[in-house]
Protein backbone atom coordinates (compact mmCIF):
# COMPACT_ATOMS: atom_id res chain seq x y z
CA UNK A 1 0.00 0.00 0.00
CA UNK A 2 3.13 2.52 -0.27
CA UNK A 3 1.60 4.15 -3.68
CA UNK A 4 -1.07 6.88 -3.52
CA UNK A 5 -4.18 5.96 -5.27
CA UNK A 6 -7.13 7.43 -7.02
CA UNK A 7 -9.07 4.14 -7.52
CA UNK A 8 -11.69 4.59 -4.77
CA UNK A 9 -13.45 7.13 -6.98
CA UNK A 10 -14.96 4.33 -8.76
CA UNK A 11 -16.33 2.42 -6.36
CA UNK A 12 -18.97 2.81 -3.56
CA UNK A 13 -19.92 1.39 -0.56
CA UNK A 14 -20.98 -1.71 -1.18
CA UNK A 15 -21.66 -2.81 2.18
CA UNK A 16 -24.44 -5.50 1.48
CA UNK A 17 -22.61 -6.42 -1.27
CA UNK A 18 -19.21 -7.10 1.17
CA UNK A 19 -21.63 -8.96 3.45
CA UNK A 20 -22.55 -11.38 0.86
CA UNK A 21 -18.83 -11.76 -0.07
CA UNK A 22 -17.55 -11.87 3.80
CA UNK A 23 -20.31 -14.97 4.30
CA UNK A 24 -19.17 -16.83 1.89
CA UNK A 25 -15.61 -16.60 2.01
CA UNK A 26 -15.69 -17.27 5.32
CA UNK A 27 -16.84 -20.78 4.67
CA UNK A 28 -14.35 -21.44 2.69
CA UNK A 29 -16.17 -20.69 -0.94
CA UNK A 30 -12.87 -20.04 -3.01
CA UNK A 31 -12.84 -16.90 -4.99
CA UNK A 32 -13.24 -18.94 -8.26
CA UNK A 33 -17.09 -19.80 -7.15
CA UNK A 34 -17.87 -16.46 -6.11
CA UNK A 35 -17.06 -14.58 -9.10
CA UNK A 36 -19.33 -17.59 -10.92
CA UNK A 37 -22.03 -16.58 -8.94
CA UNK A 38 -21.20 -13.10 -9.28
CA UNK A 39 -21.21 -13.46 -12.99
CA UNK A 40 -23.61 -16.49 -13.77
CA UNK A 41 -26.05 -16.04 -11.06
CA UNK A 42 -25.94 -12.19 -10.37
CA UNK A 43 -25.55 -12.58 -6.37
CA UNK A 44 -24.39 -9.15 -6.51
CA UNK A 45 -28.25 -8.06 -8.22
CA UNK A 46 -26.50 -6.04 -11.01
CA UNK A 47 -27.79 -5.95 -14.70
CA UNK A 48 -24.71 -5.56 -16.67
CA UNK A 49 -22.35 -8.12 -16.27
CA UNK A 50 -19.68 -6.24 -16.89
CA UNK A 51 -20.88 -4.04 -14.00
CA UNK A 52 -20.71 -7.33 -11.84
CA UNK A 53 -17.48 -8.37 -12.88
CA UNK A 54 -15.76 -4.93 -12.09
CA UNK A 55 -17.51 -4.69 -8.87
CA UNK A 56 -16.46 -8.03 -7.71
CA UNK A 57 -13.07 -7.42 -8.69
CA UNK A 58 -13.59 -4.28 -6.19
CA UNK A 59 -14.62 -6.16 -3.30
CA UNK A 60 -12.33 -9.46 -3.56
CA UNK A 61 -9.66 -6.34 -2.98
CA UNK A 62 -11.43 -5.13 -0.02
CA UNK A 63 -12.30 -8.84 1.54
CA UNK A 64 -8.36 -9.65 1.05
CA UNK A 65 -7.43 -7.06 3.84
CA UNK A 66 -9.82 -9.36 5.88
CA UNK A 67 -8.32 -12.01 7.93
CA UNK A 68 -10.39 -14.77 9.20
CA UNK A 69 -10.20 -13.03 12.75
CA UNK A 70 -11.71 -10.03 11.55
CA UNK A 71 -14.41 -12.20 9.38
CA UNK A 72 -15.37 -13.90 12.98
CA UNK A 73 -15.89 -10.44 14.60
CA UNK A 74 -17.96 -8.92 11.25
CA UNK A 75 -20.23 -12.09 11.24
CA UNK A 76 -20.98 -11.61 15.17
CA UNK A 77 -21.04 -7.92 15.52
CA UNK A 78 -23.91 -5.10 15.27
CA UNK A 79 -24.33 -3.33 12.01
CA UNK A 80 -22.55 -0.34 12.87
CA UNK A 81 -19.35 -2.45 13.74
CA UNK A 82 -20.01 -4.33 10.57
CA UNK A 83 -20.22 -1.03 8.40
CA UNK A 84 -16.88 0.38 10.41
CA UNK A 85 -14.93 -3.25 9.16
CA UNK A 86 -15.96 -2.10 5.78
CA UNK A 87 -14.23 1.09 6.25
CA UNK A 88 -10.77 -0.37 7.57
CA UNK A 89 -10.90 -2.54 4.74
CA UNK A 90 -10.74 0.60 2.48
CA UNK A 91 -8.55 1.91 4.39
CA UNK A 92 -6.01 -1.04 4.25
CA UNK A 93 -5.99 -1.10 0.75
CA UNK A 94 -5.60 2.85 -0.03
CA UNK A 95 -3.15 4.62 1.99
CA UNK A 96 -4.78 7.69 0.33
CA UNK A 97 -8.08 7.31 2.59
CA UNK A 98 -6.39 6.17 5.58
CA UNK A 99 -4.20 9.45 5.76
CA UNK A 100 -7.19 11.43 5.38
CA UNK A 101 -8.89 9.82 8.14
CA UNK A 102 -5.57 10.51 10.11
CA UNK A 103 -5.33 13.99 9.01
CA UNK A 104 -8.30 15.15 8.36
CA UNK A 105 -11.37 13.32 10.05
CA UNK A 106 -9.27 12.53 13.82
CA UNK A 107 -7.98 16.15 13.75
CA UNK A 108 -11.18 17.81 13.51
CA UNK A 109 -12.34 15.28 15.92
CA UNK A 110 -9.33 16.36 18.49
CA UNK A 111 -9.77 20.24 18.40
CA UNK A 112 -13.57 19.72 19.13
CA UNK A 113 -14.55 20.95 15.21
CA UNK A 114 -17.68 18.66 14.66
CA UNK A 115 -18.25 19.74 10.89
CA UNK A 116 -16.58 17.94 8.13
CA UNK A 117 -16.11 20.63 5.29
CA UNK A 118 -15.50 19.96 1.80
CA UNK A 119 -12.57 22.50 2.22
CA UNK A 120 -11.34 20.31 5.16
CA UNK A 121 -11.02 17.94 2.19
CA UNK A 122 -9.68 20.37 -0.55
CA UNK A 123 -7.03 21.06 1.89
CA UNK A 124 -5.90 17.69 2.56
CA UNK A 125 -5.63 17.05 -1.62
CA UNK A 126 -3.52 20.37 -1.61
CA UNK A 127 -1.02 19.15 1.00
CA UNK A 128 -0.45 15.60 -0.69
CA UNK A 129 0.18 17.63 -4.30
CA UNK A 130 3.23 19.17 -2.48
CA UNK A 131 4.51 15.68 -1.53
CA UNK A 132 4.13 13.61 -4.10
CA UNK A 133 4.20 14.32 -7.74
CA UNK A 134 2.09 11.44 -8.68
CA UNK A 135 -0.94 13.14 -7.15
CA UNK A 136 -0.16 16.53 -8.20
CA UNK A 137 -0.90 15.78 -12.21
CA UNK A 138 -4.74 14.13 -11.15
CA UNK A 139 -7.16 16.61 -12.26
CA UNK A 140 -9.32 18.87 -10.83
CA UNK A 141 -12.66 16.10 -11.60
CA UNK A 142 -10.64 13.14 -9.58
CA UNK A 143 -10.48 15.58 -6.86
CA UNK A 144 -13.95 16.68 -6.81
CA UNK A 145 -15.14 12.92 -7.15
CA UNK A 146 -12.26 11.85 -4.07
CA UNK A 147 -13.80 14.60 -2.17
CA UNK A 148 -17.60 13.38 -2.63
CA UNK A 149 -16.60 9.76 -1.98
CA UNK A 150 -14.94 9.99 1.12
CA UNK A 151 -18.06 12.12 2.33
CA UNK A 152 -20.28 9.48 0.74
CA UNK A 153 -18.39 6.88 2.99
CA UNK A 154 -18.12 8.46 5.67
CA UNK A 155 -21.91 9.09 6.09
CA UNK A 156 -22.70 5.32 5.14
CA UNK A 157 -20.65 4.07 7.69
CA UNK A 158 -21.98 6.36 10.28
CA UNK A 159 -18.72 8.05 10.85
CA UNK A 160 -20.45 11.76 9.60
CA UNK A 161 -24.04 12.53 9.94
CA UNK A 162 -25.99 15.67 7.78
CA UNK A 163 -28.06 18.20 9.66
CA UNK A 164 -29.22 21.46 8.42
CA UNK A 165 -26.69 20.65 5.00
CA UNK A 166 -23.75 20.36 7.02
CA UNK A 167 -22.17 16.94 7.86
CA UNK A 168 -21.04 16.68 11.43
CA UNK A 169 -18.39 14.03 12.89
CA UNK A 170 -19.98 11.34 14.33
CA UNK A 171 -17.07 9.95 16.15
CA UNK A 172 -18.21 6.28 16.28
CA UNK A 173 -17.86 3.88 19.72
CA UNK A 174 -16.01 0.89 18.78
CA UNK A 175 -16.70 -2.54 20.31
CA UNK A 176 -13.95 -3.83 22.29
CA UNK A 177 -13.73 -6.76 20.25
CA UNK A 178 -12.40 -4.78 17.51
CA UNK A 179 -10.76 -2.39 19.46
CA UNK A 180 -8.75 -5.24 20.79
CA UNK A 181 -7.92 -6.78 17.42
CA UNK A 182 -7.12 -3.34 15.82
CA UNK A 183 -4.28 -3.45 19.35
CA UNK A 184 -3.25 -7.09 18.79
CA UNK A 185 -2.45 -6.14 14.93
CA UNK A 186 -0.71 -3.03 15.77
CA UNK A 187 -2.92 -0.86 13.88
CA UNK A 188 -2.81 1.81 16.33
CA UNK A 189 -2.90 4.18 13.58
CA UNK A 190 -6.19 2.96 12.00
CA UNK A 191 -7.55 2.48 15.60
CA UNK A 192 -7.08 6.63 16.74
CA UNK A 193 -8.07 7.30 13.02
CA UNK A 194 -11.72 5.97 13.66
CA UNK A 195 -12.11 6.94 17.06
CA UNK A 196 -10.67 10.62 16.90
CA UNK A 197 -7.86 9.04 19.79
CA UNK A 198 -4.79 11.51 20.48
Amino acid sequence: MEKYSSGLVAESFWFTELKQIIKLRYNNVSWDEIKKLCVEENLLGIAKQSRSIRIYGYLKGRVDCIDKELMEIFLSSDLETQKLINIISVARKNKLFLEFLYEVYREKAIIGHSELTPSDINIFFKDKQLQDSNIATWTDVTFRRLRSTYMNFLTDAGMVRLHNKKRLITLPILDIVLENYLVAHNEITLLKALTGGR
